[in-house]
């Protein structure tokens, strides 16, 4: 019989943001070959995890064995005097062996502010709503929550309904501050300094070898293109997309097209380890469709359809930061989100998205001949699902 290999045990809390959960650490508490980068810390989160997992299931770790619930984060107090926190989010891979750390989570942004206030780092000043201003560490910005507290414990019950999570909680509202990349030599928002530009692609993933996109930084490096250009009408559900292996795999090639357009890859090989950035997002004119809630979803209480690709799957709602990439380019006449929107001046946007519809709001503005976006708003919930302690074999770090 083989002796039994000692356990670490790792303080950890479970939490949902948004429509995503992940796994949340104080740096602290990690262990110590765990708390900087490196390989010894990713192996750490992908045995947390359950990855990678041949079988795609994660059923040896803490993983839910989507995109949406694969994932860690680790939150020190900020080293910034004008932040309360530092926030690095790692997305990990399923079945691949790799931890990606080239983007940020918009919907576990919400619950990094909570939990802000669940480890100790942030005291509240009084009942009411707590201002916790996030530093996040993968993408080098700003972000602020406003968490609604009383006798100094988060509020995670109320009436806030979120379409994507089944029961309602309370409101969180998140503000990204500037963000729009600042690198880009085309602009602040726009890599390629268009607002479309046109990609030469292979024929097989669209007749003619043309196709129309707008590349834009900012939430997230995203790729936005026409719904009709692949013969899609906006209103698809997981099932219709991922159960076609030939079209995602379409969209994946453009994805490594797109990302080497706007700068993020050397070559396309590159974009297998870089899965969770850029996303890439299919958009269309508003229309009627049954959510996957099986809820009615009326053409005139939103202003376009906008369906989104996560690690290679479409996404079952919408990501956090792809809806901040929405509502900026939304808010940019030309762009071709604006132009499924109707076109014109906006400052907010309504989508409609497999499980339902988000409102998330942007003010654009053009300086010196180059657009930027001050601020993005939306709102979230968020709550702790459990906390204990994680249990990894010690020999992963």
């Amino acid at each position: 019989m083989t002796a039994s290999a000692p356990h670490l045990r790792v303080p950890a809390t479970y939490m949902r943001g948004g429509t995503s959960k992940g796994v949340f650490f104080r740096r602290e508490d990690l262990p110590e070959a765990a708390r900087v980068a490196g390989a010894p810390r990713d192996r750490f989160l992908q045995r947390v995890i359950g990855s990678p997992d041949p079988y795609a299931v994660h059923i040896d770790g803490m993983g839910g064995a989507t995109s949406s619930t694969s994932k860690c984060v680790i939150v020190a107090p900020s080293a910034r005097a004008d932040h309360d926190i530092d926030y690095l989010y790692g997305q990990v891979a399923v079945d691949a062996d790799f931890v990606d750390w080239s983007g940020n989570c918009g919907n576990l942004s919400t619950a990094a502010g909570a939990f802000a206030i669940h480890a100790g780092y942030v005291v509240p000043a009084g009942d009411g709503v707590c201002t916790v201003r996030i530093w996040q560490a993968n993408i080098g910005k700003t972000i602020v929550a406003h968490v609604p507290v009383t006798g100094g414990a988060v509020v995670e019950t109320g009436d806030f309904e979120l379409d994507g999570v089944p029961f309602p909680a309370a409101e969180i509202v998140i503000e990204f501050i500037d963000p729009a990349d600042d690198d880009g030599e085309g602009g602040a928002m726009f890599p390629t300094g268009n607002l479309v530009d046109t990609l030469d692609v292979p024929e097989d993933i669209v007749a003619g070898g043309k196709l129309k996109a707008t590349l834009i930084d900012a939430g997230i490096p995203t790729i936005f293109v026409d719904a009709a250009d692949f013969g899609l009408t906006g209103t698809e559900l997981r099932e219709a997309i991922n159960g076609d292996a030939n079209l995602l795999a379409r969209f994946e090639r453009l994805r490594a097209i797109g990302a080497l357009r706007m700068g993020l890859i050397g070559a396309p090989e590159e974009a297998a380890t870089r899965q969770h950035t850029p996303k890439i997002a299919f958009v269309a004119p508003p229309a009627r469709y049954v959510a996957s809630s099986g809820r009615t979803i009326a053409a005139e209480d939103i202003d376009l359809l906008a369906r989104a690709f996560s690690m290679g799957k479409l996404h079952h709602a919408m990501m956090g930061t792809a809806s901040v990439a929405i509502a900026a380019a939304a808010a940019i006449p030309g762009t071709l989100v604006n132009r499924a929107a109707g076109g014109g001046e906006r400052q907010a946007v309504r989508f409609g998205h497999p499980s339902g519809t988000s409102r998330v709001g942007a003010e654009a503005q053009r300086i010196d001949g180059k657009w930027t976006v001050a601020k993005a708003v939306m709102s979230r919930s968020a709550r702790i699902l459990m906390e204990g302690f994680v249990r990894v074999p010690s020999d992963v770090c």
